[in-house]
C-alpha cells in the first residue's frame, strides 16, 4: 500500500506524519531537523512512501537543500521494506 508523508520543520525538531492512501495515520513522530535523522527515520518505516510534503516556509529551506543533496539516500530509506 502506497504512504504519503508531511514533515513540519521547526529549528530544532521535524514533525512527521505519514498518512495511507485513505488518509489513515499510520505512524507521528518527532526527530532532529538534520539529514541523518530524516533519512534513517524514513528508513526504518519499513513503508512505501511514494511522496513527502514539505511545510513551505523560511525554516523548510535548509531542509529542502538538505533533501535534493540526499535524494539518492533519502529515496533509498524510503522505498526499503
Amino acid at each position: 500500500m502506497e504512504h504519503y508523508a508531511g514533515i513540519d520543520v521547526s529549528l530544532e525538531c521535524s514533525s512527521i506524519c505519514v498518512v495511507d492512501a485513505s488518509g489513515k495515520i499510520a505512524r507521528e513522530g518527532k526527530v532532529a531537523s538534520e539529514p541523518e535523522a530524516l533519512i534513517d527515520y524514513f528508513g526504518s518505516l519499513g513503508l512505501a512512501v511514494v511522496r513527502i510534503g514539505l511545510e513551505a516556509g523560511p525554516l523548510s529551506q535548509p531542509v529542502g537543500w538538505v533533501e535534493r543533496s540526499e535524494t539518492h539516500r533519502l529515496a533509498a530509506a524510503i522505498t526499503a521494506r
